[in-house]
C-alpha cells in the first residue's frame, strides 16, 4: 500500500463494508462487538486516521480546541503549555492557530474562527483578542482580552497588582528616579500596569515624571530605542520597570552597550516570567504572571461551557508574585559636588 491508507483499505483489510469500518470507527451500533474489534485493530495496524472534517460533518463534533494566537512569541507559547497540560488526560487534541494578519491585524480573531469554528473546532481560546464582541458556532474563552471583561468569558492575571509589587520593590531598594517601559496602549493589561506603576509612587510621594515613561509595545527592538532614550540623557534613571520581560531583556542589552553595570548602575525588573528570563546573565528580577496556569484554567473553563454547564466564575484573575533575583540593587551613591 502506498500512501496515506483510507477506509477503503481498512474495510478491504478487514473483510468488511465501508459502512462497517464507518460505525466501528464512530462507535455505532449495528455491528457485533467482535467485528468492531477486528475493524479497530486493522485501522491502527494501517494507521489510519478519519477525516476530521468528514468527521464533524457526521457528528458536529471534531474533538479538538482550538487556540487563536496573533502571534508566536514566549507569553502564547506558556499560555499553550498551559492549555495542552490541561487537556492531557481529557478526549481533546489541540489545535494552536495563527492566521493570517497582512491586511489589518485588528480583528483577526474574527477571520480565524469563521474558518475553524463549526468544522475544525468544538471550542475556542483566543489570546488576547483584539476584540471580543465576536460570534462563533462555538463556545469562546478570551485570555488577557484588549478591552478587558465583557460579554465573552475571561481568564487574566493581576496586572495591576504586579506593578504595584514591582514599583515597590525598588523603593524600598531606595530608587526615586524609576523609569517606565510602557506595553502597548491598546491593551487592557499594559494600560494597569502603567497605573500601578503610578499609584506606587503616589504612595511613596514620589512625584510622576513623563519624562521617565517611554512606550515600548512590548516589542524588543522598539523597547532598545526607547531604553537608548532614557540610558542617554543626562539625568538618566536609576531603575527600569518594564511591562514585560522582553523590554526588561532589551534595557539590559542596552545598559551594557552604553557601559552600565546591572545592577552596580542600574536596577531593572520586567513582567512574565519568561523561561528566558532566569537564564539572562543576570538573571532577571521580575513579576510572574502565571501563564501556565492561565492557558490551564482557560481550558478547564472552556471544556465545562462546551459540556453545557454553567460556571461558577466567568471572569478569572490569578495573582502574581516579585520574583527577586539579580538585576536590582540600591541605587549607585549620587556624584560628589
Amino acid at each position: 500500500m502506498s500512501g496515506r491508507p483510507t477506509i477503503h483499505d481498512v474495510a478491504a483489510a478487514a473483510g468488511v463494508s465501508v459502512s462497517t469500518v464507518s460505525k466501528a470507527v464512530n462507535g455505532r451500533y449495528g455491528i457485533s462487538s467482535e467485528t468492531t474489534q477486528r475493524v479497530l485493530q486493522v485501522v491502527e495496524e494501517l494507521g489510519y486516521e478519519s477525516s476530521l472534517i468528514a468527521s464533524s460533518m457526521r457528528s458536529r463534533r471534531t474533538g479538538v480546541i482550538g487556540v487563536l494566537v496573533a502571534d508566536f512569541e514566549p507569553f502564547s507559547a506558556e499560555i499553550l503549555k498551559g492549555v495542552a497540560a490541561a487537556l492531557h488526560e481529557s478526549r481533546y487534541d489541540l489545535l494552536a492557530y495563527s492566521g493570517s494578519r497582512q491586511n489589518n491585524s485588528a480583528g483577526w480573531e474574527r477571520r480565524s474562527l469563521s474558518r475553524l469554528s463549526g468544522t475544525l473546532i468544538d471550542g475556542a481560546i483566543l489570546v488576547t483578542p483584539t476584540v471580543i464582541g465576536v460570534t462563533a458556532d462555538v463556545p469562546i474563552v478570551a485570555v488577557d482580552p484588549h478591552t478587558g471583561r465583557a460579554d465573552l468569558p475571561t481568564v487574566e492575571s493581576d496586572s495591576f497588582g504586579g506593578a504595584l509589587l514591582a514599583t515597590r520593590y525598588l523603593i524600598e531598594l531606595g530608587h526615586r528616579r524609576i523609569a517606565f517601559v510602557a506595553g502597548r496602549p491598546d491593551l487592557r493589561s499594559s494600560n494597569l500596569r502603567d497605573a500601578g506603576y503610578r499609584r506606587a509612587l503616589e504612595e511613596a510621594g514620589i512625584p510622576f515624571d513623563p519624562a521617565l515613561v517611554r512606550v515600548g509595545l512590548y516589542e524588543k527592538e522598539i523597547a532598545r530605542e526607547t531604553a537608548t532614550s532614557l540610558l542617554s540623557s543626562p539625568d538618566r534613571p536609576t531603575a527600569v520597570f518594564a511591562a514585560n520581560d522582553l523590554s526588561a531583556i532589551a534595557t539590559i542589552q542596552t545598559a551594557a552597550e552604553l557601559g552600565l553595570d546591572v545592577p552596580g548602575d542600574l536596577s531593572v525588573v520586567g513582567f512574565d516570567d519568561v523561561p528566558e528570563a532566569a537564564r539572562l546573565n543576570p538573571p532577571l528580577t521580575t513579576v510572574r504572571q502565571p501563564m501556565q496556569s492561565i492557558g490551564a484554567s482557560a481550558a478547564e473553563l472552556l471544556i465545562g461551557l462546551m459540556a453545557g454547564e454553567t460556571p461558577a466564575r466567568t471572569h478569572i484573575t490569578l495573582p502574581t508574585r516579585l520574583v527577586r533575583r539579580a538585576t536590582t540593587g540600591p541605587p549607585p551613591p549620587a556624584p560628589s559636588r
